[in-house]
């Protein structure tokens, strides 16, 4: 069984860890993760401006998101699951609890700019596209899928 809490701003290391080791798995080039490594690194103070979650189990930390608003809006702004635990309901937790703490801030639904590897993740989710990114990295254009989602589920 797996708790979830409140990242602790002397995890940012850890955090930084698995979102790195997340985002490796999809096997991108060294020289692209050292350019998302701003997007990457969690900091203490990052963990004191957004709201950070964790998934853990035994007190391992699997897992965690960051739901933050922008412009007014809300945004699920990171879900990093260690690779070993990928397809084990971690995503599936933290995208759930992103749901039920979007409603106790009163926000009716969330979007998320999703790498295009955990797109189908999105939509198994309920998740509706609503359109789409341009980003460059590496002189290549990256089209990043955006999602809707609905903070009820429904």
């Amino acid at each position: 069984m797996h708790s979830i809490s409140a990242a602790h701003p002397s995890e940012a290391e850890v955090l930084t860890r698995i979102a790195f080791a997340a985002k490796r798995h999809w096997g991108y080039p060294e020289c692209w993760i050292g350019q998302w490594a701003p997007l990457l690194t969690v900091t203490p103070a990052s963990i004191a401006a957004d709201e950070i979650f964790t998934v853990r189990r035994g007190g391992r930390i699997l897992g965690f998101a960051v739901l933050k608003v922008e412009g007014g809006v809300l945004l699920f702004d990171g879900l990093w699951v260690l690779p070993d635990e990928i397809g084990r309901g971690i995503g599936a937790a933290l995208f759930d609890e992103a749901r039920r703490r979007a409603m106790a801030h009163g926000f009716d639904h969330f979007e998320v700019e999703s790498d295009p590897n955990a797109a189908g993740f999105y939509e198994r989710m309920g998740a509706v596209r609503i359109g789409t990114h341009a980003t460059e990295i590496a002189g290549r254009v990256r089209e990043l899928p955006v999602f809707r989602c609905c903070a009820s589920g429904v």
